[in-house]
């Protein structure tokens, strides 16, 4: 079976992590038309919209979305990007390899993260000249639909930790809290709560005490952003937008333009968001190999300036392919 996938570069390092993350897609078994797609500040500077109808009816209508990277228009490309594809939850794992110098190297997490509403939502207003407002949207389908999802990934697992400011924001993180529980209790899911900045302190001193975290949209932002700099940056973490059927997939880290060009980007987070895209197709041996075989490049090196290596993009690229 074939899948048509779109691959959207976006801006900065995404013209370069990209291509390598659709390397290493093409040395596996599984077969891909691809379609791609123009984003971002480069284009907006063209056009003038960072984000064409074309690119957004192309998320829409394919299998999959594989995204580089979101410069300063960030928000009006990304996030009508998981709109596209229908995205209720992002999925972040936050996990440490042999062979990167990571800050705890004990750290093996994923958070699920609440992808549509929250602060995110975009219902800000300027009332006076001194006086700006944001509105938190939190609703119970969104929270359940989360929990839900949640649920079925820790299937087989020990549970899930909810992570809140409901003891502040009662209304909003009280529902969000309320709901997740409630659907927790109901399909018989242990589901333990820490308030958020507990765990922004205790996932520090101990990361080893969490293993799934579910989040509401800012929350899981954030967080798993803290747990990147465990694990030896934002060059390590892959994410998959995913929806009831069309996934985004995409690395967390930005487009960084100080290195733009230069060749030297880290592309394992675009990698490992192109095995979470197989693996969403279906295609879960093929994903494992692909994470396998990064491991064992950074184990064993080459490896980028980021990670105290010297290697391109292109020869980090090249040693995943050869052990594909």
């Amino acid at each position: 079976m074939s899948h048509e996938i779109a691959v959207i570069p976006g801006d900065g390092i995404g013209q370069e992590v990209t291509p390598a993350a659709l390397e290493v897609l093409s040395a596996l078994p599984v077969e891909f038309t691809v379609r791609e797609g123009r984003a971002g500040d480069h284009v907006a500077e063209e056009t003038g919209e960072p984000l064409p109808a074309e690119t957004y009816e192309l998320a829409a209508s394919t299998d999959a979305t594989l995204f580089g990277a979101a410069g300063e228009r960030a928000a009006d490309v990304i996030l009508p990007l998981r709109e596209a594809v229908g995205s209720f939850v992002n999925v972040r794992p936050a996990r440490a390899y042999p062979g990167v110098d990571a800050l705890r190297p004990e750290t093996d997490l994923v958070f699920l993260r609440e992808n549509t509403e929250g602060v995110y939502a975009g219902h800000e207003s300027r009332l006076t000249d001194d006086v700006s407002t944001l509105t938190r949207v939190v609703t119970g389908p969104a929270c359940r639909q989360l929990a839900e999802f949640a649920c079925e990934y820790v299937a087989d697992g020990d549970g899930f930790t909810i992570a809140h400011k409901a003891n502040v924001m009662r209304e909003t993180d009280g529902r969000f809290l309320e709901t997740v529980r409630e659907v927790a209790d109901e399909r018989g899911v242990t589901a333990d709560d820490v308030l958020m900045d507990a765990f922004a302190t205790q996932v520090c001193l101990d990361p080893t005490a969490f293993d799934v975290v579910v989040c509401p949209n800012l929350a899981g932002d954030v967080l798993s952003d803290l747990a990147a700099g465990l694990v030896g940056g934002l060059g390590m973490l892959p994410s998959a937008n995913v929806g009831a059927e069309r996934g985004l997939f995409e690395p967390v880290h930005g487009s960084a333009p100080d290195i733009a060009g230069e060749g030297v980007a880290n592309p394992v987070a675009a990698i490992l968001s192109a095995a979470m895209l197989v693996e969403f197709l279906g295609h879960e041996d093929a994903g494992r190999r692909v994470r396998a075989a990064v491991e064992d490049v950074l184990a064993d090196g080459p490896r980028t300036p980021d990670l105290g290596g010297d290697a391109s993009t292109a020869a980090v690229t090249d040693a995943v392919v050869d052990r594909l």
